[in-house]
């Protein structure tokens, strides 16, 4: 196999196409790609968010954050929040997406099947963007993607994002830990 050298880039395989909803009296949503899950117990995630961004400060005094993942109807709604500022225009109205309420001031997105409540522990700067660390409070699912207590990917059209595009994500190939049940 022949290997290519490239520059550095923001490459590392696919990232969740994500609506981050933030804001607690002014409410917004910004269409985020650098998160990820950071710790398990106690469950930790992070966003990277640049600083020059409306959304940022929304963030930072409210010290919050709800994750809103993506399916492929929420997919037009996810790019167009990730075009246009929040300072002009309530991305809530615009795409008719419901405001949802649980333990946070900051709204969760109804029409999102997952969404996950946040709290800022730490925030790091990175350069461009400015890392929020935050424990995961609340995990909010629709019934509708359940399976046996646990959500089944399956039952919705998950998109992630790489490379400046959205993908949809396939089908099962294993289960964590596949290989050691596996008989040669």
């Amino acid at each position: 196999m022949s290997k290519v050298i490239l520059k550095p880039q923001t490459f590392a395989g696919t990232n969740p196409a994500l609506m981050i909803s933030c804001g607690t009296e002014k409410h917004n949503i910004i269409t985020i790609a650098w998160s990820g899950i950071i710790n398990s117990i106690k469950p930790m995630l992070y966003i990277s968010v640049r600083k020059e961004r409306y959304s940022y400060d929304l963030i930072e005094q409210s010290g919050e954050f709800v994750v809103n993942l993506v399916t492929k109807t929420l997919l037009k709604a996810c790019d167009d929040c990730g075009i246009h500022s929040g300072k002009n225009i309530d991305k809530f109205e615009k795409w008719n997406l419901t405001k949802g309420f649980n333990t946070l001031k900051t709204p969760y997105i109804k029409e999102s099947p997952v969404n996950i409540e946040c709290k800022i522990v730490n925030k790091i700067e990175l350069g461009s963007h400015i890392m929020f660390i935050a424990d995961i409070v609340s995990l909010i699912a629709d019934e509708s993607v359940m399976t046996d207590g646990k959500i089944d990917l399956k039952k919705f059209d998950l998109v992630c994002y790489c490379g400046g595009g959205y993908y949809s994500l396939g089908e099962r190939l294993g289960n964590y830990g596949f290989m050691a049940t596996k008989k040669d």
